[in-house]
């Protein structure tokens, strides 16, 4: 309906080994604080909540504690056999990309009696907005879906992503960087007529980190940290990988090899954005409880990223699922910034949630 294709596109945060190739090729199978999130949006999220059927199956244990790391993360063991999630930014009206996720996730958790929970991921400052936060619990109510527990808002919980920060610092596994994105492509620029030029491509699209700031003479890093320069903090991957390799995940049954070394140095925490996606998201999964993560298949190859985080910190391995992703009739994934249809405006034009539900994909 209304022009909607599956395949082909990336989708956002809502095979053979993964190692930085096309999320086509990596998946055969089937999205730092947010101020304006205030009190009262957290507080609406709970009437909301009280407001939603109750479900009908168990809630299982209360949450662990926020411990970076540390035994509370082997203990953790729900009370039913799959706990999946739905975890969307909240920077712009939920559209059927969204929908399809949202519902594929739920369905998963209770065809087998398990636990659905509805993470709100609003660590980008100057992207989320309260009321797009409101709006996803609404919409996703409208929809039909149900969710077990409270909703994690990760901004609440910013205490928790910088103590894991704090806990790579520690252990040597990260340094800052101060190079701007213009620095870093004009580096890599430069070295791509050279024999030994840099390849590109990060789990998240970025231009692949060249290395630079690693190789700062310490004195040169105190004194501009000293002087405050603004800075990203990034994993030392080669260090990282010697600690944890090999890496595999599994994917509908099927164990697949993958290798996050490829990606270069990824960012993990900066001054603006406190928790990059990929620490919140494996750190929360992993607090949570969430045993199958389902997630668009553009996301396949950062699973090496997390998969790597995940034994770094001793965190439990959760399987993956990996779903097909919704474009227009261009072959253009569905996006926020595109102006895809909102779940909000096929309502007000007439649309019944079981309409919008087969027009995501997800026919009853």
């Amino acid at each position: 309906g209304a022009g909607i294709v599956a395949g082909g596109a990336a989708s956002g945060r809502g095979g053979g080994g993964c190692t930085g190739g096309t999320a086509r090729a990596c998946c055969s199978g089937g999205a730092s604080g947010c101020g304006s999130l205030t009190l009262p949006v957290r507080e609406k999220i709970r009437v909301n909540r009280r407001a939603m059927p109750t479900s009908r199956v168990p809630l299982g244990k209360p949450p662990l504690s926020e411990t970076p790391a540390g035994p509370e993360y082997h203990r953790a063991k729900a009370s039913v056999s799959i706990v999946t999630r739905f975890a969307p930014s909240p920077t712009g009206l939920l559209h059927l990309g969204h929908a399809h996720a949202a519902i594929f996730a739920w369905r998963r958790a209770r065809a087998a009696g398990g636990r659905f929970l509805l993470r709100i991921e609003d660590l980008d400052p100057a992207r989320c907005r309260a009321d797009y936060a409101a709006a996803i619990l609404e919409d996703l109510a409208w929809l039909g879906l149900d969710w077990n527990g409270e909703v994690r808002v990760q901004s609440a919980h910013l205490s928790a992503y910088r103590a894991l920060l704090a806990s790579f610092k520690a252990r040597g596994l990260v340094y800052p960087c101060f190079c701007t994105r213009a620095a870093i492509r004009a580096e890599i620029a430069a070295a791509a007529g050279a024999p030994h030029g840099q390849s590109v491509g990060g789990p998240d699209g970025a231009a692949r980190y060249p290395g630079t700031c690693r190789r700062l003479d310490p004195a040169v890093r105190q004194a501009r940290l000293a002087a405050g320069e603004a800075y990203a903090l990034r994993l030392d991957m080669a260090s990282a990988v010697r600690i944890a390799s090999p890496l595999s995940f599994i994917e509908e049954g099927r164990e697949i090899p993958c290798d996050p070394a490829p990606f270069g140095d990824v960012v993990l925490g900066r001054k603006e954005i406190l928790a990059s996606y990929h620490l919140a998201v494996t750190h929360d999964d992993a607090l949570q409880g969430v045993t199958l993560v389902t997630r668009g298949e553009d996301l396949c190859p950062a699973t090496a990223v997390h998969r790597l985080l995940q034994v770094l910190f001793g965190w439990p391995q959760p399987a993956y699922a990996h779903h097909r992703l919704l474009g227009d009739a261009a072959g253009r994934r569905l996006a926020k910034r595109d102006g895809a249809a909102s779940l909000r405006s096929l309502r007000a034009a007439g649309y019944s949630p079981a309409a919008v539900r087969a027009m995501a994909g997800m026919p009853d």
